[in-house]
């Protein structure tokens, strides 16, 4: 990429100066960046961090036979590092968003919506329990069962309740 002889930095721009360089590559480079990116502040960060290393090192830079080429392939090396951060820190936020998350309390509206799709005595153990707060032998008193098939209806009323509400189906 040196410069050999009298050839100029970019035979479609030849420049002499930084400030040269930088009107007449800038825009070029920026729409490089927007493309990969995606989003155009992202892209105007990405391109002025390119152009700033191109100033620091212009000394070195401007003998290089394609300097445009240069500052190009430094506006995508940084391009798809911010991209791939970004992509790591949305996939890590998510995460840690979803794990973190409090479970969606349903009312009691809901749930007691949700036992009338219950089969009537495991509506009625699960209502006996949770809103008269009985006990499982008055359970089976008010059902007429033994205490062994109270616990069942309850047992499976909760684990309906359970499936209906994990569901969504409130």
């Amino acid at each position: 990429m040196r410069r050999t002889g009298g050839a100029q930095p970019n035979a479609a721009t030849p420049v002499d100066t930084y400030d040269e360089f930088f009107l007449a590559e800038f825009a070029g480079v920026l729409r490089l960046c927007h493309g990969l990116l995606g989003d155009r502040a992202r892209a105007e960060e990405v391109t002025q961090e390119a152009f700033i290393r191109v100033y620091t090192n212009w000394a070195r830079i401007a003998g290089y036979d394609r300097p445009d080429a240069w500052v190009r392939r430094v506006a995508i090396r940084l391009a798809l590092r911010v991209r791939d951060r970004d992509r790591r820190r949305w996939a890590l936020e998510h995460a840690f968003s979803r794990d973190r998350a409090e479970p969606e309390v349903p009312s009691a509206t809901d749930v007691l919506a949700l036992t009338d799709r219950l089969p009537r005595n495991q509506r009625v153990a699960v209502l006996l329990r949770y809103v008269d707060d009985l006990s499982i032998p008055d359970i089976a008193t008010v059902l007429g069962c033994s205490e062994g098939t109270a616990r069942v209806h309850l047992h499976r009323g909760r684990q309906r309740l359970a499936e209906l509400l994990e569901g969504g189906t409130a």
